[in-house]
């Protein structure tokens, strides 16, 4: 997609409705992908919202696969420029290699940097007077730094973000045993396919999730060999205490050789 700076697309209505134009999207689908209402779009489509911002703006975002800051903001993404002087061209994602920035080493006490977040980390917590019942809880004083403009890319508002850590070898091998996930604790609407982090009775759980008739629930892995899918209707995901922590948008693993730490 071409990104239009502010000179040409001054307000933020103006930028989605280029946007949802180049994409071929309209607004109610928009609506659907975005897990908002229809009217949320059509108030930033017309210029109708009183603030010019809604907390669905990361999802809008994300939903027309356009940066976040250009789409609020109109800051153009830092990438190549075309011949025009206020024409921009980004990259399609099309799955190649991206080229990180020089790693730097940091522990506790190194200050966050600019363009640095500081996320909370869930974990299962055994409750103790509950005979080995277990809740999924922040870790306090724990967090992991993150990349705010990686933040900003994915569309994920970094208030609404957490970290978990992946258990088990379910969706082996697209996400390992012990790898850090990103957790966008502002989407709990389901869009069939997508990856969520669940708390399941107090169990944390990493699935791809599907809607069923009747309110119910479908949990698929991606290792689907050794782990089937589990159905559960609208009255067993009440029983069971079934809640969706957040959709999954990053996820990182290191890659153990069971060998020992280097000194």
């Amino acid at each position: 997609m071409d990104y239009l700076d502010a000179s040409q697309l001054p307000t933020l209505a103006d930028r989605l409705n280029y946007a949802m134009k180049q994409r071929g999207i309209v607004q109610d689908a928009l609506a659907a992908r975005a897990g908002c209402s229809q009217t949320a779009v059509q108030k930033l489509a017309s210029g109708k919202s009183k603030t010019g911002k809604s907390k669905f703006l990361p999802a809008i975002a994300r939903a027309l696969d356009v940066d976040i800051d250009w789409l609020e903001l109109g800051k153009v993404p830092h990438l190549r420029a075309a011949e025009t002087s206020n024409v921009y061209r980004i990259r399609p994602r099309d799955g190649g290699p991206v080229m990180l920035d020089e790693l730097s080493p940091w522990d506790d006490s190194t200050p966050l940097d600019d363009d640095e977040v500081a996320l909370p980390i869930y974990k299962e917590v055994e409750l103790a007077s509950g005979h080995g019942r277990s809740s999924v809880q922040i870790v306090p004083d724990r967090k992991i730094r993150f990349s705010a403009y990686t933040m900003r890319m994915a569309g994920v508002d970094p208030a609404m973000a957490a970290c978990a850590t992946n258990t088990g070898n379910s969706n082996f091998p697209l996400i390992l045993n012990g790898a850090t996930l990103g957790v966008d604790k502002g989407t709990t609407r389901i869009v069939d396919g997508q990856i969520y982090a669940i708390d399941h009775d107090g169990q944390l759980r990493v699935k791809f999730l599907y809607r069923l008739p009747g309110g119910g629930i479908r949990l698929r892995s991606y290792n689907r060999e050794e782990y089937p899918d589990e159905d559960y209707t609208f009255d067993q995901v009440m029983e069971q205490r079934i809640q969706i922590i957040g959709w999954i948008f990053w996820w990182s693993t290191l890659n153990h050789l069971n060998s020992p730490p280097l000194l």
